[in-house]
């Protein structure tokens, strides 16, 4: 149950891959597109993704307005779209800085251009989880890809992946709810486990519109292999997806959250050599509560528990009650083993 994106492998036995999502939060800007590669990387993300939409091919000019854009989306992004040449100059410049260079083409043919400038694998957007027709052009381009299931009910996430499947495509799903920001209520996180159920044989994230940590950190915890976080550069900044980014700060604050998180995540109970040293004071042991002659019979009201753990355990007291005293034991005091008789 493992993906392949590039060098990295993405599954049970592997870290958590985080992508920090550039979205359109740099306006085009190459200098702001820049700056999030390189803070990206320093707050630790494997990977930055950005977005290739071509207007035209992915959608007729008068459509539904939505709450995160104060413009229509077809204007925007005819003014802040990046070009096929800024996609290949991030990209370039991603391998420079030492961070993988993802992208979300919105279209066949946003696909197939980033394809040819080498892009390792897809990222593909709620809106077109259950378009059949353009899911099956891009994957057979080849690449692996990662589908976001926001909008979605289960029976229609089923279907794509029995179509996915039935290309032989390779894939993973990451849970999703494509609110802007989304209503916690809504949030429904413990549905990654009903898709770690439902789909055992590929890896399930999270990608997470929330503008703070705590579902991501929640995903982890729920076993997502994948987080997928908006990022902006200054929350005070304008964007289309401002109010779901989280900035710099908080993007280092989740990469480190996640690899604590998944470092405690192991499912043994043992005792730990940390723990060893403890235990021999903070466990208890049976002490004397007065004096006791030589040749008594233990009775419940001359024995008591109290630490440290290095005497007979705290557990065994009830074991000697009715047992013969070998010597004077003095109040208070630890008792040990020969203390007793055996017989």
């Amino acid at each position: 149950m493992n993906i392949r994106i590039g060098k990295r492998c993405i599954g049970e036995q592997h870290p958590v891959f985080i992508i920090a999502e550039a979205c359109d939060n740099h306006f085009g800007n190459m200098d702001l597109a820049k700056e999030m590669i390189r803070k990206s990387r320093l707050a630790g993300a494997d990977c930055i993704k950005f977005q290739h939409h071509l207007a035209d091919e992915e959608m007729l000019p008068d459509i539904p307005m939505s709450d995160n854009f104060e413009e229509p989306l077809y204007e925007f992004l005819k003014k802040n779209a990046l070009t096929l040449e800024q996609h290949r100059e991030l990209k370039r410049y991603c391998e420079e800085t030492g961070i993988l260079y993802l992208c979300t083409p919105f279209s066949y043919q946003a696909a197939k251009e980033v394809k040819s400038i080498g892009v390792e694998a897809f990222k593909i957007g709620s809106g077109e989880m259950t378009d059949l027709t353009s899911l099956k052009a891009i994957a057979a381009l080849g690449n692996p890809m990662i589908l976001s299931t926001g909008m979605c009910t289960l029976e229609e996430i089923r279907g794509t992946y029995d179509a996915m499947k039935s290309w032989g495509a390779a894939f993973c799903f990451t849970n999703c709810v494509s609110e802007y920001p989304p209503v916690y209520e809504d949030m429904n996180i413990g549905f990654i486990k009903t898709m770690r159920r439902e789909f055992p044989d590929i890896v399930i994230g999270h990608s997470d519109h929330a503008p703070d940590l705590f579902t991501s950190f929640a995903a982890v915890a729920l076993g997502a292999r994948i987080i997928e976080k908006h990022i902006i550069l200054d929350k005070r900044m304008p964007g289309p997806d401002q109010s779901v980014s989280i900035d710099m700060k908080d993007l280092a604050e989740l990469v480190d959250g996640v690899r604590k998180i998944e470092a405690a995540l192991g499912a043994e109970k043992k005792i730990h050599d940390k723990e060893k040293q403890i235990r021999e004071w903070a466990f208890r042991s049976v002490v004397t509560v007065r004096d006791i002659p030589e040749g008594t019979i233990l009775t419940e009201d001359m024995l008591w528990t109290k630490r440290p753990g290095t005497g007979i355990p705290s557990r065994e007291l009830p074991d000697l009650i009715g047992k013969r005293t070998k010597r004077f034991l003095a109040a208070n005091a630890m008792m040990q083993r020969d203390d007793i008789e055996t017989a």
